[in-house]
């Protein structure tokens, strides 16, 4: 069975550092524009490249959110966003927009697009829709259950759902109480969490009723991966690479051992919290258990100390791409190094000719133990084959130069996965609209008690929850009746 793919935020290259050394099988960030959390640091084009060299280096995927709604008058904007993206090589968009699927579609057709939770997609019908679309991924509302998770899986498209983060208050993608407030919209990347502020239920004091905990169902990842979800998504662009680091070690600990450590559980409590977690959309009971704010011992607990100690955990860089070295020097040639990580093969000459030795000679031990100083890079040398002549002499300073050139260049190779092909000459047309011969009016009620005026409507739309009698009964009376579904569905 193949393993579930842990995923983490990166609202920096700092984030990205700390996914990647903690085990991240992939991340997503957002470019300075079209993102879903504005007020994250974001990449630029050249940090956007730098960092997906670095997770590609390392094996690493990376995602790029294009997941705010985006207006016609930006459109050129976004065709930058989209070909910045192919440039840096990204492995695919995450999107909300159909317009920009389109869009994106055009401009780099072998670019992968996943369909963001800002769609609202909570249903197997939905995710139909978009695999028969073309996406590639589905990205899951966050309110799913176990069992409508499980019916989504019925679909051969890639799932990713949310394993630990922030819950919002409303329905994923549907939420306008920040744009309403203070006309700072979530739609548009930049919500200022309202819902987070103490409202209360019968005036209630110090309560905070739309405050929810923090999801985690990071316990779950084995059932999970068992129904064939594709990836493990972590929340948290907004928050430190230390709270990254965590909540990766968790998902990779309950992923590969079946359970959490006490260390990582203590961290991953410590790091960040609102009065604890929740698991209760998964297991479908909800309840007035669900919700919590930051407390002063949350803040607390998440001290120097707890950060200063998770820091140290991924400070230094991890040799996770296993290769072979191949060395060989002959007596009187050029000595060469060939470095392959199964699937690029580097080959390096040095311009120093290989000497007949005059005091100590180079013997295997020593060149395989120069060959394997490789830490500061993402290499491990499992395999070393040394092919060298007796009693011969190669300073130290070449086999360094020899080491640090293949791997140089085998970084080059493994950065560039894709080599999308850009069209770059595509333009951004509008259709042209013609309106219709005949005007014509549509209606939209919030009950079902019409006047005789809208039977001169094309349509009045009612909610569909109206009585199924009151439908028939407004038909058979002439008027021309359309339902209206909620947000929600």
């Amino acid at each position: 069975m193949k393993k579930i793919e842990i995923l983490a935020p990166a609202g920096s290259f700092d984030s990205v550092i700390a996914a990647v050394r903690s085990g991240a099988d992939a991340v997503y960030l957002g470019e300075k524009s079209f993102s879903a959390r504005s007020s994250a640091k974001n990449f630029d084009d050249e940090e956007l490249k730098k960092a997906t060299a670095y997770c590609h280096i390392h094996g690493v995927k990376v995602y790029v959110t294009i997941n705010t709604i985006v207006f016609d008058d930006e459109l050129e904007k976004l065709k930058k966003a989209i070909i910045s993206a192919a440039e840096a090589d990204v492995d695919a968009l995450i999107v909300q927009n159909m317009g920009v699927a389109r869009l994106a579609h055009e401009l780099v057709p072998e670019l992968a697009l996943h369909a963001s939770t800002q769609m609202s997609i909570h249903t197997a019908s939905g995710v139909k829709a978009l695999y028969e679309m073309g996406f590639k991924r589905v990205v899951l509302a966050r309110e799913m259950s176990k069992k409508e998770i499980e019916k989504c899986c019925e679909i051969p498209v890639e799932l990713e759902v949310f394993v630990h983060g922030a819950l919002c208050m409303c329905v994923s993608g549907q939420c306008y109480l920040s744009a309403m407030i203070g006309s700072r919209s979530g739609n548009r990347g930049a919500c200022a969490q309202p819902c987070r502020l103490p409202f209360s239920v019968n005036n209630q004091k110090g309560g905070h009723a739309l405050s929810l905990k923090d999801n985690s169902i990071v316990n779950y990842l084995g059932e999970l991966q068992n129904m064939g979800v594709a990836s493990a998504k972590i929340e948290g662009r907004m928050k430190r690479p230390e709270y990254v680091s965590a909540a990766v070690r968790a998902c990779v600990e309950q992923r590969d051992f079946g359970f959490i450590s006490d260390k990582t559980q203590e961290m991953l409590r410590g790091v960040f919290s609102r009065t604890g977690f929740t698991d209760a959309y998964y297991i479908g009971k909800t309840g007035s258990h669900m919700f919590g704010t930051r407390t002063k011992s949350d803040v607390v607990s998440a001290d120097e100390k707890l950060f200063s100690a998770i820091r140290s955990s991924y400070k230094d860089e991890i040799g996770n791409v296993e290769i072979t070295f191949d060395f060989t020097a002959k007596l009187g040639e050029n000595p060469v190094l060939v470095a392959s990580d199964g699937v690029h093969t580097v080959k390096k000459i040095s311009d120093t000719v290989t000497e007949k030795a005059i005091n100590r000679p180079l013997d295997k031990e020593k060149c395989e133990k120069q060959l394997k100083k490789t830490g500061s890079t993402a290499y491990n040398p499992t395999d070393v084959n040394i092919n060298i002549d007796d009693n011969i002499s190669i300073p130290l300073s070449v086999l360094n130069s020899l080491r640090r050139d293949v791997l140089n260049e085998l970084d080059t190779a493994r950065s560039v996965v894709h080599n999308y092909k850009i069209n770059r000459d595509y333009e951004i047309t509008f259709p042209k609209f013609t309106p219709p011969v005949e005007k014509s009016t549509r209606a939209r009620v919030p009950q079902t008690k019409l006047s005789d005026a809208f039977k001169k409507c094309e349509l009045v739309f009612v909610p569909l929850f109206a009585d199924k009698r009151e439908l028939v009964r407004l038909k058979n009376e002439g008027f021309n009746i359309g339902v209206e579904i909620p947000r929600g569905m």
